[in-house]
């Protein structure tokens, strides 16, 4: 796969994913409408579905700084990394994105924003203090690439929709909990239990239909943001040093969650092995050692 098509394909992904989360969103709309006897519900669904995905596209990079709880850097402030931000930036044609800084203690990095025009780079405390210029440069040269290639407006959408999926998943369990639904007939009865047992199925399959989601995101393109990233330094083993340093950091990073975790350049969780059966980022061994065998 080209940048060229890479691109494509990631706004053919995010319009697919904001169009399902409508379908989604209108159809449980519909069954609340039924469980509970009030057509309220599917019309507040239709309206909720609009202003999630309008917002989602517009306000994604906001909601994620605030969760990571990232803050602008000023140029007065590290002047240094305002310029080896701004020379990538020339060498990859891109508009200097606004600069970030997350207060965490574990190296990692991510791009977010909707398009090149409103793009940011958040990076860690940690990255820093960590790496050196070389693999700085090689870090912000893979997510400028992000960028470049149009992957963060898909990766940020996906937080924000997978995100909601788990909100309205914790709801209607406690809505089940507190004894909802329609009391009626022996007929009607019927069809609340029929109703209350998808309700069940939903709550089960629900973050699992988050995770497929947010899997949609494929690995693929942190090769792809690899490769792209060396021939704007044209030094892999800036790269490959920075990803060494990055995944041998034991140091927890407080802010991730799972609905943020594939953001990331590396995968951000420390010490849980379970974490590795979901991982949205391929091995860090293999990028390394694909890094490795590049000739540029």
């Amino acid at each position: 796969m080209t940048l060229y098509t890479q691109a494509e394909s990631n706004i053919r992904k995010t319009w697919f994913l904001i169009a399902l989360f409508l379908v989604f969103i209108i159809a449980l709309g519909w069954f609340f409408s039924q469980y509970f006897d009030n057509q309220g519900f599917l019309i507040a669904a239709i309206v909720y579905s609009l202003v999630v995905n309008i917002g989602s596209f517009w306000y994604s990079d906001k909601v994620v700084l605030a969760l990571t709880r990232a803050k602008p850097l000023k140029k007065r402030d590290n002047p240094e990394i305002y310029r080896l931000v701004e020379n990538l930036c020339i060498t990859a044609g891109l508009p200097t994105p606004k600069i970030y800084i997350t207060p965490e203690a574990q190296p990692n990095a991510f791009a977010t924003g909707r398009d090149k025009d409103h793009a940011v780079i958040a990076l860690t405390q940690g990255l820093l203090q960590k790496l050196d210029k070389q693999e700085l440069e090689g870090v912000i040269s893979h997510e400028l690439s992000h960028i470049g290639n149009k992957d963060m407006l898909l990766m940020t959408v996906v937080v924000v929709l997978v995100g909601f999926v788990s909100v309205l998943s914790s709801w209607f369990t406690r809505s089940m909990l507190w004894g909802g639904g329609r009391r009626r007939g022996n007929n009607e009865g019927q069809v609340g239990s029929i109703l209350a047992l998808v309700g069940v199925i939903f709550l089960i399959l629900s973050p699992i239909v988050a995770f497929l989601i947010q899997m949609a995101v494929s690995r693929k393109r942190e090769f792809l943001a690899d490769a792209t990233g060396v021939l704007l330094t044209r030094y892999p083993e800036g790269l490959a040093s920075a990803l060494e340093k990055i995944s041998a950091d034991k140091t927890p990073l407080k802010t991730v969650s799972s609905n943020t975790a594939h953001l990331y350049i590396a995968n951000p969780f420390r010490g849980k092995s379970i974490s590795g059966l979901f991982l949205t980022h391929p091995p860090v061994g293999e990028r390394i050692k694909a890094l490795r065998s590049m000739d540029v």
